[in-house]
């Protein structure tokens, strides 16, 4: 379970470094940069997809998602004594991302090229000339044992193209022409000797994000989909009836019976088969002659019929990430959503990134939900009331 997410210089979020448990719920007004801590998780993952390159550069670019405010606030400027004003900076501008379990961490730290232009390629012993000069370049990044970097708990370190391991009291260099643009997990195949690595990448990619399940009127959910055992719901909901058969046959079933019931009294779920091998969904309601198809149910029921195949999963992952899960369900819903999530949390570590109010309170009354409210203060995304001397111990590779 991942213990303290870090994030430096990234849009709203000059520093911030946030403690997590097993239960997390996002909140914040409008504008307090929720959105800005749930993409830069969303980067951190791509680190181990080698994708981290692709999406800074569809958010366009590493110069555009830069902290803009001063590189220090001083107290002066916060309590409004002297404007917020630049000067010379300290240090070279970097976005730093890092996260640390209970037995691993890991820090990124993303830069522009240098003024020459030149990176390096796989093979070549020289850096060679490039246009591609708003690309970002991974100028460091670490693995260390435990829940804080140190020098001495360092178990594999890169800086610039250089890729080095422990080895006993030594060190061991890896790969000395790293691309620019290439993560440590990008080159896992090359680095056998360290398990670590390869551990890592596979949790981070067993990281699921729920953010785009789709219910519209040409959703793929609403249409009968090819069944295949499908104990993990695709990101946009595709293979809903599929996942819901693979949860009744070897999942909770009991407890997918008593989601159903909870939100919906007395409805039963109901997957057909068709012709073809086609699975589709059927909710049986109160008073009805014939049960709903998929096709007929609105957005909101087939949201949260969506939202159940997920947090149900029969292969729970290491991290369960919902963006905003409310979007079209009614209000009278969320607490047995909440009770779901909930649920959910025992199996796995889950992030709930939200703003309605209802669900926030039916979520606040699990005594594992660990709550982060929020703010902006001169730009700045921060957490309310946490002081500098309350936030985890964390430490970014020099």
């Amino acid at each position: 379970m991942l213990k303290t997410l870090a994030v430096a210089n990234y849009r709203s979020i000059n520093n911030l470094v946030m403690p997590l448990g097993r239960l997390n719920l996002i909140t914040g007004a409008n504008g307090s940069g929720k959105s800005n801590l749930y993409r830069a998780l969303r980067l951190l993952a791509e680190t181990a997809q080698g994708g981290v390159v692709n999406a800074l550069a569809k958010e366009g670019g590493l110069e555009s998602t830069f902290w803009a405010g001063p590189e220090q606030i001083s107290r002066r400027m916060s309590q409004g004594e002297v404007p917020v004003q630049g000067g010379p900076r300290k240090a070279a501008r970097r976005l730093q991302l890092g996260f640390a379990g209970e037995d691993f961490g890991y820090a990124i730290s993303l830069g522009l090229p240098d003024s020459s232009g030149h990176f390096m390629l796989p093979g070549h012993s020289l850096p060679i000339a490039s246009r591609f000069t708003l690309d970002p370049w991974i100028k460091r990044e670490s693995i260390w044992g435990g829940p804080l970097y140190r020098a001495a708990s360092a178990l594999v370190d890169r800086q610039g193209p250089m890729v080095r391991a422990r080895a006993g009291r030594q060190w061991e260099v890896l790969a000395q022409h790293t691309s620019s643009g290439d993560s440590l997990f990008d080159r896992v195949g090359n680095l056998s000797s360290s398990p670590e690595v390869l551990h890592l990448r596979e949790q981070i990619r067993g990281w699921r994000f729920y953010d785009h399940l789709r219910t519209d009127s040409q959703a793929p959910a609403r249409r009968p989909q090819l069944g295949t055992r499908t104990p993990v719901l695709h990101h946009d909901g595709r293979d809903l009836a599929a996942a819901l058969q693979t949860i009744i046959e070897v999942g909770d079933q009991q407890a997918l019976h008593e989601s159903i019931s909870d939100a919906f009294p007395d409805s039963r779920l109901q997957i057909d088969a068709v012709p073809g091998g086609l699975f589709s969904v059927q909710l049986h309601q109160e008073g009805l002659l014939r049960p709903l198809s998929a096709a007929e149910l609105s957005d909101g029921t087939l949201r949260y019929l969506l939202l159940v195949a997920a947090l149900l999963t029969p292969r729970p992952p290491s991290l369960m990430v919902l963006n905003e899960p409310e979007t079209s369900l009614h209000p009278d819903l969320l607490p047995a959503l909440a009770r779901l999530i909930i649920r959910a949390s025992e199996q796995c570590q889950v992030w709930v990134v939200s703003h309605a109010r209802r669900l926030i309170a039916a979520l606040q009354e699990a005594p594992e939900c660990n709550c982060i409210v929020l703010e902006k203060q001169l730009g700045q995304t921060g957490i309310v009331g946490q002081r500098l001397l309350d936030e985890p111990a964390w430490h970014w590779p020099d």
